[in-house]
């Protein structure tokens, strides 16, 4: 019996690392539907950091959604005011360069949620596709509060490369 022991240690220590790095550190990720193009595609396999918690404007970002994860991209920090008019991002009034191609509808904060500013711990967030995603724009997902992160996402796994911060 010690020698089966013996011979099996190693492995059984080798899933007990694998479960904690899935678990705390990293996982991978499928990217399911064409929300994200020209970004990433449906299918394309990403490895989501979940240590990193400090987000930024335009981080591609994996939200818990009512069982479902979604890949978005951070388009509004908390405090901030954000406009889209005539296909061009506001930020607290100025003009910020958007990192999507795509066009979208004029919309404001106010008009979404009749509030000025996104709250603390929360996140407007967009697909990169903007005529086909369902985002921060949508009444059933709003907002995303800080704690419905899981994580971000830099690196696709499948097809192999880094994903460009902006396209």
């Amino acid at each position: 019996m010690k020698k089966f022991l013996k011979e099996i240690y190693p492995y059984i220590i080798i899933v007990i690392v694998v479960v904690i790095i899935r678990t705390f550190i990293a996982t991978p990720v499928r990217v399911d539907g064409e929300s994200m193009n020209s970004t990433l595609s449906d299918g394309d396999i990403l490895i989501l950091n979940k240590l990193d918690k400090s987000f930024k404007r335009f981080d591609i970002v994996v939200i818990n959604y009512k069982g479902s994860k979604l890949v978005k991209r951070i388009i509004g920090l908390p405090g901030e005011n954000i406009e889209y008019k005539d296909n061009i991002l506001y930020i607290n009034g100025n003009i910020t360069n958007d990192v999507a191609v795509a066009r979208t509808s004029n919309f404001s904060l106010e008009q979404l949620y009749n509030i000025k500013k996104i709250p603390n711990n929360c996140y407007f967030v967009m697909g990169d596709n903007r005529g086909n995603s369902m985002d921060s724009r949508d009444y059933r997902i709003g907002l995303i509060n800080k704690k419905n992160i899981v994580g971000t996402t830099s690196i696709r796994l499948f097809p192999f490369n880094k994903i460009d911060k902006f396209n």
